[in-house]
């Protein structure tokens, strides 16, 4: 009879607790969708993530998350209409001197007109493509690296395999050097489109700004490594070009791999890259320190240095860096803030402290509690 007295008497102060919790909640997420609708887009934003890290498990706080994933998703395709927009103006200019080169014209007539239209027509043509459908950010740097490798591709196999030039005109100079450069710019050309066209399909699907920077980054590491080693093993100058081409195209499948299967964001890869930096960086230095006598301890050198640079960045930086783009669910995965000083998981952080409405508990015969608003300092978890 005693424990029957006891349930009897605690769940209802129980369910008035929770009861009281959530609507204390869900005042803070009306007064955040208040601010969301005026345009105070900030505001909104640190509410929702208050309302998601001071009530969890309630209504508002589920609510709370949605409009953080909505908030980040319309952030990202923002970032990605800006990124495409940009990218394929300067592509246009590019193209604008590039198509002139290609067809061998002498005057500054044509790169003129080329100035005149590539520029404009990348911008639109960029714009009326981002706004065709939505992009995320690591869509978009799919369809830009796309352009930008693709264009890189061409050049390089131009010269890997003698296009347009080669040993058959060696004996005239000059004429071999000008129908070489048509044959790059017309390779390079080409090769932007197809890169462009691969990007566009690569962006069908959703693609994280984590896997579209490794894939972007691994891309470049791989032509390094293939330079070297190509380099080191005394390769001819067209096998060259075709070794840094072939590890370069190795490093962005790699990438995009390693990306997507590991999860890798994109703070994560920068950071990594940085590391691998820092080693090749460092590995120049000893270079002009010690000044060795052959020239292949001058490549060898950073080369390595930058390999044990990319593998230190990669052990650590385990578990570090959160992605702040949508395709990433960022918003699940905000840090737990909301007052000045924070500790949780071993980790230390400060925020603005965001004010909470609590009510007031008091006995219901002295009438209905009231509403106080707390600024809390302190947050810790363990």
């Amino acid at each position: 009879m005693f424990v029957l007295t006891a349930v009897a008497v605690s769940a209802p102060a129980t369910a008035a607790a929770q009861v009281t919790r959530a609507d204390s909640a869900a005042v803070l997420l009306a007064a955040a969708i208040d601010f969301d609708d005026r345009g105070d887009r900030d505001v909104a934003e640190a509410l929702f993530r208050h309302i998601r890290a001071r009530f969890p498990g309630t209504p508002a706080a589920q609510s709370a998350l949605g409009h953080l994933e909505v908030s980040t998703a319309a952030q990202s395709r923002a970032g990605g209409e800006i990124e495409l927009t940009v990218w394929s103006t300067l592509y246009g200019i590019w193209l604008g001197m590039a198509v002139p080169a290609a067809m061998d014209a002498d005057e500054p007539e044509p790169y003129g007109v080329g100035l005149l239209l590539g520029a404009p027509g990348g911008f639109f043509g960029g714009r009326a493509l981002a706004r065709s459908q939505p992009l995320s950010l690591g869509q978009t740097r799919a369809i830009t690296w796309g352009g930008t490798w693709g264009a890189w591709q061409g050049m390089g196999w131009a010269h890997a395999l003698d296009l347009g030039g080669g040993e058959r005109l060696y004996d005239d100079i000059i004429e071999r050097e000008e129908q070489s450069i048509q044959a790059v710019f017309a390779s390079a050309i080409a090769g932007s489109a197809i890169g462009i066209l691969g990007g566009t399909l690569a962006a069908r699907r959703e693609i994280s700004p984590g896997t579209s920077t490794s894939a972007m980054l691994g891309s470049m590491w791989g032509a390094w490594f293939g330079f070297g080693f190509a380099f080191l093993a005394d390769f001819e100058e067209d096998p060259t070009w075709a070794a840094t081409m072939l590890t370069g195209n190795a490093g962005l499948v790699g990438g995009a791999v390693a990306g997507n299967r590991w999860q890798l964001t994109r703070s994560r890869a920068r950071l990594i890259s940085v590391g691998g930096l820092i080693g090749g960086v460092g590995g120049l230095g000893v270079v002009l320190i010690v000044q060795p006598s052959s020239d292949k301890s001058g490549i060898a050198i950073p080369l390595f240095g930058s390999m044990i640079g990319l593998a230190v960045g990669g052990a650590l930086t385990r578990g570090d860096g959160v992605e702040e783009d949508a395709s990433e669910n960022a918003a699940a995965s905000l840090p737990m803030a909301g007052a000045l000083v924070n500790w949780s998981g071993g980790k230390f952080s400060l925020s603005a402290p965001l004010p909470a409405p609590v009510r007031d508990y008091v006995p219901l015969t002295q009438g209905p509690g009231g509403l106080t608003w707390k600024v809390p300092l302190l947050n810790v978890r363990f």
